[in-house]
């Protein structure tokens, strides 16, 4: 008589292979994808499911990142190591060159670049007509982010119209569109911010080391600590100190990474992963609410951002 083994999943392992079969789905279905790729956590978790779904394979789709040309040197740099050392090919598209086009106009010079984005990528879309872009975004992030499906359809404008979304029943996904559409694919779109903790954990998975707990100068604006007088790419100093602002010296880590003009730390000790996992349990303040100034300007303006293009 055989003895059957009976093998329980953790969750962790359920969501990895939710991810999987989505990663695959889109490879399957789409003739020309593309994984956004910007050196943060939730990006990181994705490169490593892809590397779980092809490998040994090379990827069946390109890495890219839309660079605001203010992000913060060391993901830039971890951007580039980690594309190298898995052999990927990396695109990179700048929000800068959208600004000498004439395409992104900045109201000042100390707008956030942020929300200009969708631009850039709606450029890059249309340079290499992608038909789907595979992205880290999660429903706990965001109240808009929580309105979309795993497949997120956008018209050829680029548009999301959340009162027109694909249903999804049994993990059945339709990723197809009409050449000038595209799809949004969100692998780890169940995933909370302290199940990509528990995942970084498991897979002792490298992260740019301003996610760790480090001292660097700060002043509180609004509210929120801001970090001053940083260097970016391309060695501007970014977040120059207002009159008579108090600059002082922090230690903090940052919980999400993005532009430096719209990115805020946190006062945090946790200098590994295990630390930061206990302190994401017993945090009370939502991920994007704590760390991003543009979110912040009203409940409605990521949902505003997401139907001009953004991710």
């Amino acid at each position: 008589m055989s003895t059957l083994t009976k093998q329980t999943l953790s969750h962790l392992d359920w969501l990895e292979a939710e991810a999987i079969h989505i990663m695959r789905e889109v490879a399957g279905q789409c003739e020309r994808p593309v994984l956004l790729f910007s050196g943060g956590k939730d990006s990181i978790c994705m490169l490593r499911v892809a590397e779980k779904a092809f490998r040994p394979g090379k990827f069946p789709f390109p890495l890219m990142h839309i660079d605001t040309g203010h992000n913060y040197k060391e993901v830039t740099d971890f951007r580039d190591k980690r594309a190298a050392e898995l052999g990927e090919r990396l695109i990179v598209r700048s929000v800068e060159d959208s600004m000498k086009r004439g395409t992104v106009v900045l109201k000042h010079p100390d707008e956030p670049r942020n929300k200009h984005q969708s631009v850039t990528l709606l450029e890059a879309i249309a340079e290499f007509e992608f038909d789907a872009c595979i992205g880290g975004a999660r429903r706990d992030e965001e109240k808009a982010r929580a309105k979309e499906r795993v497949m997120s359809f956008r018209d050829e404008f680029g548009q999301w119209d959340p009162k027109n979304q694909r249903p999804e029943l049994w993990n059945l996904y339709n990723a197809r569109s009409h050449r000038g559409e595209n799809i949004r694919a969100f692998p780890i779109s169940n995933w909370t911010e302290m199940d990509v903790w528990q995942y970084i954990e498991r897979e002792k998975l490298e992260l740019p080391s301003i996610y760790f707990s480090h001292t660097r100068p700060v002043v509180m604006r609004g509210g929120a600590i801001v970090p001053v007088n940083v260097a970016s790419g391309n060695g501007e100093l970014v977040n120059v100190p207002k009159a008579g602002e108090q600059v002082i010296d922090l230690q903090v880590r940052f919980r999400t990474v993005g532009d430096i003009t719209c990115t805020a730390p946190v006062e945090s000790d946790a200098d590994n992963v295990g630390k930061i996992v206990l302190e994401t349990a017993t945090t009370t303040i939502t991920e994007r609410g704590a760390t991003r100034l543009d979110d912040q300007t009203s409940d409605a303006s990521m949902e505003q951002r997401k139907k001009e293009g953004y991710f």
